[in-house]
C-alpha cells in the first residue's frame, strides 16, 4: 500500500500560478496570431482608390510568379507576387507563403477555377458545389497566413468562354471567402477589357472586390479601354510583359516573330509609364509576367529567367522600375540581329545542307566580357492557348560550324521545315540577353 500525502498550500500555490501563466501565455498567443494576420482593404482617397494593408498604403509592385525565385523578386525591390493556384505542384500554399513572409512580401494566392475551354461545366450544379467545397477547403487552410493578401479567383475565366453562369459560381465563391475570411480582398482576372464583360462582372459578380486585367501589348491602351468599359472601380493589372504571340506579325509559314530582349526590355518600361502608371486613380498595383520561364512559342517569350536561372534585360527594367535606378550589373543590350544580312520579317528560306552566315551585334553597359551560344530548334507545333503547357521543341545538334562569337557559320537542317535560329550572350555575370529568327528549309 502506498500513502499519499496531501499537497501543501506552497505546492498548491505554485501549480495556482503554473496554470494562470500557462492560460495567459495561451492568451497572448493567440492575440498574436490575430495581430500577425495581414488585414487588406479599399480605401477611396482624394488620390483614388488605395490598397490598404494593417491600415498603411499599399502600391503593388510584383510578379508572376510559380516556380520563380522569390529571394531574387524581394532583392530587386518587388514587394508582391501572385500565384495561379494553391498548390502549383511542387510546393504547398502554406510553403510559398511561409517564403513570401520570409522575404518581406505579400501575395495575391491564385485559386484554380474550373475553366469552360478546358470541359468545365457550369450548367452541372453537383460541379459547381464540389467546386466550392473544394476552394473553401483550401481558404480555410491558408486564411490566417500573414503573407496573404488577395485572393484571386480564377484566370481568364472569359478565355473562349460563353456560358455566363461563371460569374455566378466566381460571385459565389467571393461571398464564401468573405464569410470565412473577412480579412483579405477578393478579384478575377479577364483576358483582356472590354465592356462586355465588364458589364457581365457587375451584373452577376458585384461581390469581388477587385477587377483584374491581363493586357499585352494591349495595355498600352488600358486607358482607353477603362473608360470606354465604364469601370469604375479599383483595377489591377496581374499580367502585362513582351508583345503577346498573338499581337506580332507572322513569316509566311505561320512562325510569330519574336522580340529580342532588349526590344522587350524597353517595352516593360514604357508599357508600366504609360498604361500602369498613370492610372493610379483606380489601378492599385500590378504584376508584371513572369518571373520564371516557361515554353510559350519559345523558350524565351515571355520568361524574364533563362532556364538555367540567368537574367534578361526585362528584370534590369523592373528593378529600375521599382527603385528608380539601375542594378548594380546589368544585361548585355542587342542592337542588330541578321542571318545571311536579312531579318526576321524577310521570310528567311534556306537550302538544306547549305553553309550560311548570321551576325549578332550587342554591346554590354558595364564591358563585361560576352560569351555567345548559338543554336538551331524546330519551330513549335504546338498550339496551345491561354498559358497551358506546351512540349518544348528538338534542338538540332552538329549544326554549327565555327567557333561560338558574334558571326556563326551554320549549315541549314537536311529536313525540310520550319526552324529557328538563337542566340544567347552571357556577361559571366548570371546575365543573358538572347534573339532568335525563324526560318524555313526546302530541300
Amino acid at each position: 500500500m502506498i500513502f499519499k500525502s496531501k499537497p501543501s498550500f506552497k505546492s498548491l500555490l505554485i501549480l495556482f500560478t503554473a496554470i494562470i501563466f500557462l492560460g495567459c501565455q495561451a492568451t497572448k498567443d493567440q492575440e498574436d496570431d490575430t495581430v500577425d494576420i495581414s488585414k487588406s482593404e479599399i480605401r477611396q482617397t482624394a488620390e483614388g482608390y488605395q490598397l490598404f494593408v494593417n491600415d498603411e498604403p499599399f502600391y503593388i509592385q510584383g510578379a508572376g510568379l510559380e516556380f520563380g525565385s522569390i529571394p531574387k523578386l524581394a532583392a530587386h525591390g518587388a514587394n508582391s507576387f501572385r500565384t495561379w493556384r494553391t498548390d502549383n505542384g511542387q510546393r504547398s500554399g502554406k510553403e510559398v507563403l511561409d517564403d513570401a513572409l520570409k522575404y518581406g512580401l505579400k501575395v495575391t494566392m491564385g485559386i484554380d477555377v474550373g475553366r469552360e475551354r478546358l470541359g468545365f461545366d457550369y450548367d452541372d450544379e453537383a460541379a459547381v458545389k464540389a467546386q466550392l467545397e473544394r476552394i473553401r477547403g483550401e481558404v480555410m487552410e491558408l486564411k490566417d497566413h500573414p503573407a496573404l493578401i488577395i485572393w484571386g479567383i480564377g484566370n481568364e475565366l472569359n478565355h473562349h468562354s460563353e456560358n455566363p453562369k461563371v460569374w455566378d459560381a466566381v460571385n459565389e465563391i467571393s461571398k464564401m471567402i468573405h464569410e470565412v475570411d473577412p480579412n483579405h480582398l477578393t478579384t478575377t482576372s479577364l483576358a483582356g477589357m472590354n465592356k462586355e464583360y465588364v458589364d457581365l462582372i457587375k451584373e452577376r459578380a458585384p461581390d469581388l472586390d477587385v477587377l483584374s486585367v491581363q493586357m499585352y501589348a494591349e495595355v498600352e491602351i488600358l486607358p482607353e479601354q477603362i473608360k470606354k468599359s465604364g469601370w469604375e472601380g479599383p483595377m489591377m493589372v496581374t499580367e502585362w510583359g513582351a508583345t503577346g504571340y498573338w499581337e506580332v506579325g507572322n513569316t509566311e509559314w505561320g512562325a510569330p516573330l519574336e522580340n529580342n530582349s532588349s526590344v522587350k526590355a524597353d517595352f516593360y518600361r514604357s508599357r508600366f509609364r504609360k498604361a500602369i502608371e498613370s492610372q493610379k486613380k483606380q489601378v492599385i498595383g500590378s504584376y508584371v509576367f513572369l518571373w520564371g520561364q516557361k515554353q510559350e512559342r519559345t523558350p524565351t517569350w515571355f520568361g524574364m529567367f533563362m532556364p538555367d536561372g540567368r537574367e534578361t534585360e526585362s528584370i534590369d527594367a523592373m528593378h529600375y522600375i521599382w527603385n528608380g535606378e539601375w542594378p548594380d550589373n546589368r544585361t548585355p543590350r542587342i542592337n542588330d540581329f541578321k542571318l545571311e544580312s536579312q531579318v526576321a520579317e524577310n521570310n528567311i528560306k534556306l537550302k538544306s545542307g547549305k553553309s550560311y552566315q548570321a551576325m549578332v551585334d550587342v554591346v554590354d553597359p558595364d564591358g563585361d566580357p560576352l560569351t555567345y551560344r548559338w543554336e538551331i530548334m524546330k519551330e513549335s507545333t504546338t498550339n496551345a492557348t491561354g498559358g497551358d503547357a506546351e512540349e518544348v521543341p528538338e534542338v538540332i545538334e552538329g549544326l554549327i560550324k565555327s567557333e561560338p562569337g558574334s558571326d556563326v557559320t551554320f549549315s541549314a537542317p537536311m529536313e525540310e521545315g520550319a526552324y529557328r535560329l538563337f542566340i544567347y550572350v552571357d556577361d559571366n555575370n548570371e546575365h543573358t540577353a538572347h534573339a532568335n529568327i525563324p526560318f524555313f528549309v526546302n530541300k
